[in-house]
């Protein structure tokens, strides 16, 4: 077996335990790896700081770890639609940390290609700004914003080779390629694993030598957070 081929989730995530980091890629409940998300579930690991976007919906996805009370910090940009993450935070059970939605994307990208952070125009003068460093760059006020890492990042694909050379499906692609540079052990469940060379390389979002583990995802439930269909004339 290809050392990156694992045989299912519980297999790839053998090593989770309490306290880690975790990135979880999707965008609400789309992209979600749900394979891997039942699995931190059933292990039932607690006090994990959490960076996502929004860190599941209606009850869905990542929203199921916020119910089993295995979070203790959430980093993200969005929490409408998540009553779960807004009830532990008004009564202060749990800890988050809110960004604006580009610069989530970038601290995570900053943490994947090495940089200790950047300074950005966005959330001067706001809560945002609150403790962090500020200066003026060509006579524009910015704030410094730190990189995040993390120890693990579960993300799904729809395709991906034995060295791990993924494609994602469309817009469930956003945060995932991000995660997986900026976490130490990338874990992905993948739709279909295809032989090595199958995948043209232009075709290729992100390349394997970002991905440490892979493993083939069964039954995934995809559920639609709001569905919306033409009404009748």
């Amino acid at each position: 077996m290809n050392e990156k081929v694992y045989a299912d989730a519980a297999a790839a995530l053998h090593d989770l335990r309490d306290g880690v980091t975790l990135m979880s890629g999707g965008f609400g409940l789309s992209g979600n790896a749900e394979n891997c998300i039942a699995e931190v579930i059933r292990r039932g690991v607690r006090d994990l700081t959490v960076i996502s976007n929004n860190c599941g919906n209606q009850g869905k996805g990542l929203a199921v770890l916020l119910k089993n009370r295995q979070i203790r910090k959430c980093v993200c940009s969005y929490i409408g639609g998540n009553p779960d993450l807004q009830e532990q935070l008004l009564s202060g059970a749990i800890e988050v940390e809110l960004n604006p939605q580009g610069t989530l994307a970038e601290r995570i990208r900053a943490g994947g290609a090495g940089l200790g952070g950047f300074f950005t125009p966005t959330g001067v003068g706001t809560v945002v700004a609150d403790g962090k460093e500020e200066r003026v760059i060509d006579g524009k006020r910015m704030i410094f914003e730190s990189a995040l890492h993390a120890d693990f990042a579960i993300l799904r694909a729809q395709k991906a080779d034995p060295f791990g050379n993924l494609r994602f499906y469309r817009t469930s692609r956003n945060f995932s390629p991000l995660m997986a540079m900026a976490a130490r052990i990338a874990v992905v469940e993948v739709e279909e694993l295809v032989p090595l060379g199958a995948l043209d390389p232009d075709d290729i979002h992100l390349p394997g030598v970002f991905v440490q583990r892979i493993f083939v995802g069964r039954g995934h439930e995809n559920p639609i957070e709001q569905r919306t269909v033409r009404p009748r004339p």
